[in-house]
């Protein structure tokens, strides 16, 4: 085990964390979210100068909270993608520089692994497993056999279901992000307004959110048209148990053929807790163990980076300082730069 650094800079929170023999030192967040909340998403060139801003600070603050120097660093781990092109280039230039002039290991970490191996901040990983990766910029169902091991079953076609939420959200008057007031009124609602369910009648483990997010925006829309009233409760019900709906019937088709023996959840919508809800009763009723992510490990931040990196270390899977950013970088790829 080493003593590692990492930076995440994917999109819209810069973060730096550092541990010890795989005990968390510190793990620093600055979040950008009431910046880009009057846009009602995220805006990338806003998003790239305010890591540009923010970073220096992040670093500094991880580095006093840990009680440590940089010449103390084993390695530099970074998040090469996916992401936002200009966002991922800050967090690569800054462990770039410190590599370079303390001669140390640059270590370049998938981010969807890191959401994956951010439950082992609760529990060490039991294969084969399914892990389902659902956040702002991606919804993919991956099989792992053994650490580091990823085959991609399912993946969205076009929105990620995060992307789908804040979309709802803001048509229907909500603030962004739209995951915690869709997931918060749809407990005071019911299940009124008939959704299309996405790629019904297929099968495949693939997820698809553009569908239903042009519905809801179409039938809101119309009923402004008519002059009705859209009850947004009502709305964000019926909206969240097809969106949600979707991925618990992949999940459970995934438990029968793959017969594995834990279901991971990862990304930032694994924060919303009828998913919680929902997977869970899925366990139970399977017979599946269920591991769910800490809430404060579910949106990005620099530990989910830095426990990949601490296997990676271990198999010296390191970069040379010519390496870019890669915003399409697949997870099977992981090892590939």
């Amino acid at each position: 085990m080493a003593l590692i650094l990492a930076i995440e800079s994917s999109c819209d929170e810069t973060a730096v964390a550092i541990t010890r023999d795989g005990e968390l030192l510190s793990n620093i967040v600055s979040t950008q979210i009431e910046v880009h909340r009057k846009y009602g998403g995220v805006m990338p060139e806003i998003a790239s100068r305010l890591h540009a801003e923010n970073i220096s600070v992040v670093l500094h603050e991880a580095l006093e909270k840990a009680n440590v120097k940089l010449e103390d660093i084993d390695a530099v781990a970074v998040t090469r993608g996916p992401g936002l092109i200009g966002a991922l280039h800050v967090g690569l230039q800054a462990a770039k520089t410190i590599a370079m002039l303390y001669n140390k290991p640059l270590i370049p970490v998938h981010h969807l692994c890191g959401h994956i191996y951010a439950n082992e901040y609760n529990e060490k990983l039991e294969f084969p497993l399914l892990a389902v990766v659902v956040s702002g910029g991606n919804s993919e169902l991956i099989i792992m056999k053994d650490h580091l091991s990823f085959e991609v079953i399912g993946e969205t076609r076009d929105d990620a279901i995060g992307e789908c939420y804040d979309k709802v959200a803001r048509v229907l008057g909500l603030p962004y992000p739209g995951g915690v007031p869709i997931d918060k009124l749809s407990k005071e609602g019911e299940h009124t307004y008939n959704l299309p369910t996405p790629l019904k009648g297929e099968h495949t483990y693939d997820l698809s959110y553009s569908g239903l997010k042009t519905n809801v925006i179409n039938l809101v829309h119309n009923l402004e048209q008519k002059g009705e009233k859209v009850n947004v409760p009502n709305m964000c019900k019926s909206f969240q148990d097809v969106a949600v709906g979707l991925v618990i019937d992949r999940i459970k088709k995934a438990i029968e053929e793959y017969e594995v023996k834990e279901v991971v959840l990862g990304g930032g919508v694994s924060a919303n807790s009828y998913l919680r809800e929902e997977v869970s009763k899925l366990g139970e009723k399977t017979r599946t163990k269920i591991v769910i992510p800490p809430l404060w490990c579910t949106t990005d931040n620099g530990a989910m980076i830095a426990k990949v990196a601490e296997r990676l270390y271990d198999r010296k899977l390191f970069a040379p300082l010519t390496i870019s950013v890669d915003p399409n970088w697949r997870i099977e790829d992981y090892d590939k730069f």
